[in-house]
């Protein structure tokens, strides 16, 4: 994994934006893609939000998502293989990077057609806990046209990253803003942060 690790971190350095290509493996994200639509199937996912605590509402003008999120107390062996590489992951990056991370939070993300997320940061104005974001996609078979692209809004240029099944995007939380542009097809991702106490 750590090839995976390297081309992740490498292109955040370059870039501000790290992309690594398979970072998980097939088999692991038809897991969790079927994890995602049977919470789907079975109205589990709730409509996201934005902000944190007493400031959270719904607001669907900014977002129209569905997310779940993980843990390991669901015993769910597949979530457990997720957390597992996420472990890997920050001993990586703490190990490398000095990155100091000492927990993380994901959740499973579902954008219905016409479902969207404006521009933000990652970051909560009253919690900096938030250090580096990550997607892993689980979109078999995306192509153009079907949307659901990441915007990412760097000083000089937009940067579009397309939703490529077991495609991860890496960045940190509190410096560049994006947006999920309009999906057209369902798309899916595991998404979520890592975190410094």
């Amino acid at each position: 994994m750590d090839t995976a690790f390297d081309c992740l971190v490498n292109s955040y350095i370059e870039n501000k934006v790290g992309l690594a290509e398979g970072f998980i493996t097939e088999i692991l994200a038809a897991h969790l893609r079927a994890n995602l639509l049977a919470f789907h199937s079975g109205k589990q996912m709730k409509a996201a939000g934005i902000g944190n605590n007493a400031k959270f509402i719904e607001n669907k003008q900014v977002r129209s998502d569905k997310i779940y999120w993980l843990d390991r107390e669901h015993n769910d062996v597949h979530e457990n293989s997720f957390f597992d590489l996420m472990d890997e992951f920050v001993k990586y990056l703490n190990r490398t990077c000095y990155a100091g991370i000492t927990s993380y939070e994901f959740h499973y993300a579902l954008y219905e057609k016409g479902s969207f997320y404006k521009r933000h940061l990652d970051q909560f104005k009253d919690n900096s806990s938030r250090a580096f974001s990550m997607i892993m996609y689980l979109n078999v078979d995306w192509k153009e046209g079907d949307g659901g692209e990441l915007c990412v809004y760097h000083p000089s240029e937009n940067q579009i990253i397309n939703p490529i099944n077991r495609k991860c995007v890496f960045f940190k939380s509190s410096e560049l803003e994006h947006e999920v542009l309009v999906s057209h097809q369902q798309r899916m991702s595991i998404t979520g942060w890592l975190k410094r106490s």
